[in-house]
C-alpha cells in the first residue's frame, strides 16, 4: 500500500503491481481497490497493475463530502499520474470507475490510452440509482462477514447465478469489516449526502455521450452483466453503434457489478491492453 497526496491534502490509497503496460483500475461508487484482486492475478505477468481507492473509500482518507464528486476524482486521478511519472494509461473502469474515465476524456485525454467500462455507460438506468439510494451510507444488515457471503447470494439475486462461495466470501471481505463486534462499511457514510442530490427524482442527468465520444481514437472495451439495473442493453448497444470496434462481452449470470473474473470479461481487457500498445 502506497499513498499519494490530493491537492487538498487527502492521502489517496494505491497499489502497483506487476510490470509492463500501465492498466489504471478504478472502483465503483462503494467500492474499493480489492475489486480488482483477480485482475492483479491474471495481468500482473503482463501489464503494471494500478488500483486506486478514491477518497472516502477503502484505504484512503475521508474528507469534506462536498468533494466525494466524479471531476473531483477525476484531478485526483491526474494526481496520481503524476506522482507515478505515467503520461499515458489504460483504464479500466467500474461503474463510478468508468464515469471518472468519461470525465477524464475531457479534462486529459492525452492522458488515456484506452478504456474498458465495466457495466457502466453514458446512461444509468433509474431503477439502478434507486437500488444504490437503498442502502447507501446505511449500515449493513449483517454481523459478521461469514454472516454477510452466506446472504449475499439471496442479496444479488437472480441477476447473480453460479457464483462460487468463495466469490461470496470475499466480497464480503472487500466491501465489510468487522469493527467492534459489528460489521462496518468501507466507506464513509457522508458519501450519501454528496450524492443524494443527482439522485434525487427531479434531478436532471448530465449528457455524457459527448465524453464517450471524446474517446475517438482510443481503443475501447465494455464488460456487460445481462441482468444489470445500471448499464441497460439499449446504452450498451448505442454505445456499440457508436463504436463498433469496441471489444464487448455481455456476461450471462451476471448484474452489476461483474467480478472480473469471468473468462469473456478477462478477454475485453486483454483485447484493450493490446490494441493500446
Amino acid at each position: 500500500m502506497a499513498y499519494v497526496t490530493s491537492a487538498d491534502g487527502l492521502r489517496l490509497a494505491y497499489d502497483v503491481t506487476g510490470q509492463g503496460a500501465a492498466l489504471l483500475c478504478l472502483p465503483g461508487l462503494t467500492r474499493n481497490m480489492e475489486d480488482f484482486e483477480p485482475i492483479c492475478e491474471a495481468f500482473a505477468h503482463r501489464a503494471q497493475v494500478i488500483r486506486m481507492d478514491f477518497r472516502g473509500r477503502g484505504a484512503s482518507d475521508s474528507g469534506d463530502p462536498a468533494s466525494y464528486q466524479v471531476p473531483v476524482e477525476a484531478g485526483d486521478v491526474v494526481a496520481l499520474l503524476d506522482h507515478l511519472g505515467l503520461d499515458r494509461v489504460t483504464i479500466l473502469g467500474t461503474s463510478r470507475g468508468g464515469l471518472v474515465a468519461l470525465v477524464l476524456a475531457a479534462i486529459a485525454r492525452d492522458r488515456i490510452a484506452g478504456v474498458i467500462f465495466n457495466d457502466i455507460g453514458p446512461e444509468i438506468m433509474p431503477e439502478g440509482l434507486s437500488y444504490i439510494m437503498d442502502y447507501l451510507g446505511k449500515p449493513p444488515k449483517f454481523r459478521t462477514l461469514a454472516e454477510a457471503a452466506a446472504a449475499l447470494p439471496r442479496h444479488y439475486a437472480p441477476a447473480f447465478r453460479d457464483v462460487p462461495a468463495e466469490n461470496w466470501a470475499a466480497l464480503a471481505r472487500r466491501i465489510y469489516r468487522e469493527e467492534g463486534g459489528q460489521l462496518v462499511n468501507r466507506y464513509d457514510p457522508r458519501l450519501r449526502e454528496a450524492v443524494a442530490p443527482a439522485f434525487a427524482p427531479d434531478a436532471v442527468a448530465p449528457d455524457l455521450w459527448p465524453l464517450f465520444d471524446a474517446l475517438a481514437g482510443a481503443p475501447l472495451g465494455l464488460i456487460r452483466g445481462a441482468g444489470s439495473n445500471i448499464l441497460s442493453a439499449e446504452t450498451a448497444g448505442e454505445m456499440r453503434l457508436r463504436r463498433p470496434d469496441m471489444a464487448y462481452a455481455e456476461l450471462a449470470d451476471r448484474g452489476h457489478v461483474p467480478f472480473l473474473d469471468e473468462p469473456p470479461a478477462l478477454a475485453v481487457i486483454e483485447t484493450v491492453l493490446e490494441r493500446a500498445q
